[in-house]
């Protein structure tokens, strides 16, 4: 997952906070088979009549349903695998059909600008979906050195997020492992459709 380099916070809008929030749900619960603690948060959310809402309470009915190391389980069949998981997270694969590919060299760039430094404590490529997801949610709140405006933060999504997150949502509310994670995809595909369209100026 990446770090931030340099913190740079001021007075977030609570509408900002609430997506910055939705993105940092999405990153913990895709970046590594969910904790104890993840799940008991996930289970006392509560949501509204619309896809994110009933997305969540799929969710919150799951963690009652489910114990942890058959989500373990489910998390490893779908990213880790023998060899390989059912899915590949990463917007290289998606955007050009391989992995390290031009996306990977551009975001890399776009991360040097803003000021977030790859941590050390992962081997994933950057374009991981969990990790981008991450980064969006510290743009957002203003986490790294350089603050970006509302186009700007338009203009990362449309190029790292944009052109495949809805696509991989799609595949993992379809995945033939997906239980605890098709509600996952769902709420991933809901709150990027609402970007998407958020973002139109």
């Amino acid at each position: 997952m990446p770090a931030t380099e340099a913190t740079n916070r001021g007075i977030v809008d609570p509408e900002d906070q609430h997506r910055s929030s939705m993105y940092a749900l999405l990153s913990s619960l895709l970046y590594s088979p969910p904790t104890i603690n993840l799940l008991e948060k996930v289970g006392s959310l509560s949501g509204g009549e619309n896809k994110i809402g009933e997305a969540i309470k799929t969710l919150t009915v799951l963690t009652q349903k489910l114990d942890i190391k058959t989500i373990e389980r489910e998390y490893h069949n779908l990213f880790i695998g023998v060899g390989r998981g059912e899915l590949l997270p990463y917007a290289s694969f998606y955007m050009t059909g391989f992995l390290n590919e031009k996306p990977l060299a551009n975001l890399r760039d776009d991360m040097k600008r803003i000021g977030i430094s790859r941590s050390l404590e992962t081997s994933d490529p950057e374009d991981h979906i969990a990790s981008l997801c991450e980064m969006m949610s510290g743009i957002i709140t203003n986490q790294f050195y350089t603050s970006l405006s509302l186009r700007q933060q338009s203009d990362f999504f449309a190029t790292h997020l944009g052109p495949w997150a809805k696509h991989f949502f799609d595949d993992l509310i379809a995945a033939e492992y997906s239980v605890f994670y098709a509600p996952v995809g769902a709420l991933g595909k809901a709150f990027i459709e609402i970007e998407t369209e958020a973002f139109k100026f």
